[in-house]
């Protein structure tokens, strides 16, 4: 395609044309570099046109690493012996004191299905009114499927975004990973969280044994439900999991499905995540269409996250100034929180 061809192709996009099947089987084939780098061209046009050069920043608390299920891709799986903390409110408030001032539009509070907040939610709803009264920002909640009782007091309590990701929409293959988990207890959460108000997030796994057909089949899953924010992440194996002898990918297939997610969803937000290969891989997914920055922590921290790639380096580098500073060198920078509040339905 020439340069004028593929503006045109990304002008359709903008206008609303929908990929096919087959044409999203042509895009998720593609493997010679330059080809790759016209359709990351394109997924960047799309971007622009809808966001500008602006990006947003969700920091990141993985408040408790307890978790009662047993993922066969997750490091913090039920049956891994491997040491776990649970932050106090205390603690939770401490950081975010630290985070006050910050370039973040939203912070994005992580656990495993942890029996002490799923089994008394209103531990959890506290949590979610201290982050609210330190910071007064836009607040995610990542807690595994809680009830619909819960999901509602934690909305009432300051949270405006759900993550849940189903990781496939491939059936054969989601019993794989999430075993003995409900595929329809997910999808019901998600879809109940957005009946009531709350902004979603579904995403999926590449490298677990997906092939382009299974890839399809979960994008088509998650464009049937709409989410407002759609994620992709290479699959990293983990120490004393199940999968940790599986072959480790490339995170190009992750790069590719980033673009064609933004072909997919041309105005929604697609992270990218500083949590597998840090600022550097952060410039390659945002060069792919993304528009968001995922896992930001201060840079003293000790917390977790949910791959982790830089567990016991001495320094990380996921700070919100070294993320704004990369940024400002790729001709980017952060948007206004007012840009962002309109996102998650707040006013300015």
């Amino acid at each position: 395609m020439t340069q004028q061809d593929l503006d045109e192709f990304a002008g359709r996009i903008i206008e609303g044309a929908q990929l096919s099947d087959n044409s999203l089987r042509e895009l998720l084939q593609i493997n010679d570099n330059n080809q790759l780098e016209k359709l990351f061209y394109a997924a960047r046009k799309v971007r622009d046109h809808f966001f500008g050069n602006k990006v947003f920043l969700y920091s990141f608390v993985y408040f408790s690493t307890y978790c009662k299920n047993k993922c066969a891709f997750c490091y913090y799986r039920e049956s891994h012996g491997i040491d776990r903390y649970r932050l106090s409110i205390d603690e939770v408030r401490n950081i975010c004191r630290g985070l006050k001032g910050e370039s973040i539009h939203m912070v994005d509070l992580t656990m495993g299905e942890d029996p002490y907040f799923h089994e008394k939610p209103e531990r959890f709803v506290d949590l979610v009114k201290t982050v609210r009264s330190e910071l007064g920002l836009p607040i995610m909640i990542s807690p595994g499927v809680m009830g619909n009782d819960a999901l509602r007091e934690l909305h009432d309590s300051g949270a405006n975004f759900l993550a849940l990701y189903q990781e496939t929409h491939d059936m054969d293959l989601y019993r794989k990973l999430r075993v003995g988990q409900s595929f329809e207890d997910r999808a019901n959460a998600r879809k109940f969280a957005k009946s009531i108000g709350y902004c979603v997030e579904d995403g999926i796994l590449t490298g677990v044994g997906n092939d382009v057909e299974s890839t399809i089949k979960s994008l088509r899953g998650m464009e049937a439900n709409s989410p407002d924010m759609v994620r992709v992440m290479t699959f990293v194996p983990q120490e004393g999991t199940p999968l940790e002898k599986a072959d480790r990918i490339s995170s190009t297939e992750e790069l590719k499905i980033i673009a064609v997610l933004r072909l997919m969803f041309p105005g929604r937000l697609i992270p990218a995540s500083l949590d597998l290969e840090g600022i550097p891989g952060m410039v390659h997914r945002l060069n792919a269409g993304a528009n968001v920055v995922t896992s930001i922590i201060p840079s003293d921290s000790a917390l977790e996250g949910v791959v982790n790639y830089d567990r016991g380096f001495q320094e990380r580098h996921r700070d919100p100034k070294s993320v704004v500073e990369c940024l400002k060198t790729m001709g980017m920078e952060p948007a206004s929180q007012s840009d962002f509040n309109r996102i998650v339905g707040l006013t300015a």
